[in-house]
């Protein structure tokens, strides 16, 4: 039987999100955006709530919520800004692998970090010339003893400045492609590695992306996360898990969208009466509400998905690159139910809209999102 209500844990925890956001992310936002630069007080204080890795089994320090919850959560904090909550959930992403591959030590170590001090961890698996193509990467790791020598350069990897540890994927050899890719758990300290400024980007501009370059960075048997041949696979199946996490953003993103708008349209007055009373305005504001509620349904059944144990590529990418698109035209059309006012930085809109197109393009493109859902629908796989 479906039921879509709440449990009143549930309830209570977007309570306490909603309240946070109005209150610790909402003022800083604009400002953030304006600066580049990353609120670390409200980090804190979101770790300090279990807002973080939110997912982290109790054994190792973490609330233990389920993927349901972690949606949750997630709407509500990018319903503030998509830029920080990007940073803050990129832990998630980080730890994601070590919760698929790692073995007990690994854990213990590494998600205990994130849930014993508020610090950032960084998944790193794109570079220069392989985007799309992850198959195409060309950091290699070397067998040297009982160690793996790293040599290569990362690029747009969240939270790359900052990152206490990284999942670094690397090939023995490009020519292999898939069958070369291995995992590895690298810690910032780690001599030879270099994490690269941060971009200067469109959007989300409070959340730091960089690069890392890895020169002769010795990495101990212990860290190897995915043996050769298995780091695609684990590359993939955490994407299966964290793209409806992006959904989820999305839909955060649009609600702000669609209450912006509603707001706007009942005082702005044209022709006498408020814009709201205008069909063609009313037809924007009813897409947006249709567009918000069927991501927010996908996104509810990937995590449902992934909560009942179940590979789920199939609804994790159509959430993904539902939530993305639909995103990107509900703030387009924001900006537009604002007019010109909807250009000028005084009003939240034109940020939503540069916030929203990444949506588009991190873990995995819209397009390459298409190319999932083709193969897995010909494929008979649900």
């Amino acid at each position: 039987m479906l039921d879509f209500d709440l449990t009143e844990e549930q309830e209570a925890l977007v309570d306490q999100a909603r309240r946070f956001t109005k209150e610790k992310i909402i003022p800083v936002a604009g400002e953030c955006d304006r600066t580049h630069e990353f609120p670390n007080d409200v980090f804190k204080e979101a770790w300090e709530l279990g807002f973080v890795a939110p997912t982290i089994p109790t054994e190792y320090g973490g609330a233990g919520l389920s993927e349901v919850d972690h949606v949750l959560l997630t709407e509500e904090l990018a319903y503030g800004c998509t830029g920080i909550q990007t940073s803050m959930t990129a832990n998630t992403l980080a730890a994601t692998p070590l919760l698929i591959a790692g073995s007990d030590a690994q854990k213990k170590k590494y998600l205990g970090r994130l849930t014993s001090e508020p610090v950032f961890a960084a998944y790193a698996l794109t570079e220069p010339a392989a985007g799309s193509d992850a198959a195409g990467i060309k950091t290699r790791c070397v067998k040297d003893g009982n160690d793996w020598v790293l040599n290569g350069e990362k690029c747009f990897s969240t939270n790359a400045s900052w990152a206490d540890w990284y999942i670094i994927f690397a090939t023995t050899d490009p020519a292999k492609r898939h069958k070369g890719f291995m995992g590895f758990v690298v810690d910032r300290d780690s001599k030879g590695l270099t994490a690269g400024k941060a971009e200067d980007k469109l959007g989300q501009c409070a959340s730091n992306t960089a690069s890392v370059v890895l020169e002769d960075v010795r990495v101990p048997a212990e860290n190897v996360l995915a043996e050769e041949g298995k780091g695609f696979q684990l590359a993939m199946q955490t994407f299966d898990r964290t793209r409806p996490d992006i959904g989820a953003g999305a839909c955060g993103l649009m609600r702000r969208a669609l209450d912006e708008s509603i707001a706007y349209a009942l005082e702005r007055k044209t022709f006498g009466v408020p814009i709201a009373e205008h069909q063609m305005v009313q037809h924007m504001v009813a897409e947006m509400g249709i567009a918000y509620e069927a991501t927010r349904l996908l996104v509810h059944k990937a995590a449902w998905q992934i909560d009942q144990g179940g590979r789920n590529s199939l609804v994790a990418s159509y959430s993904k690159a539902f939530g993305a698109d639909s995103a990107m035209r509900v703030a387009t059309d924001a900006v537009q139910v604002f007019g010109g006012n909807g250009y000028i930085k005084e009003y939240p809109v034109e940020k939503l809209m540069r916030d929203a197109k990444i949506l588009q393009i991190y873990e995995g493109t819209s397009q390459i999102q298409r190319v999932v859902i083709a193969r897995n629908l010909f494929s008979g796989v649900r």
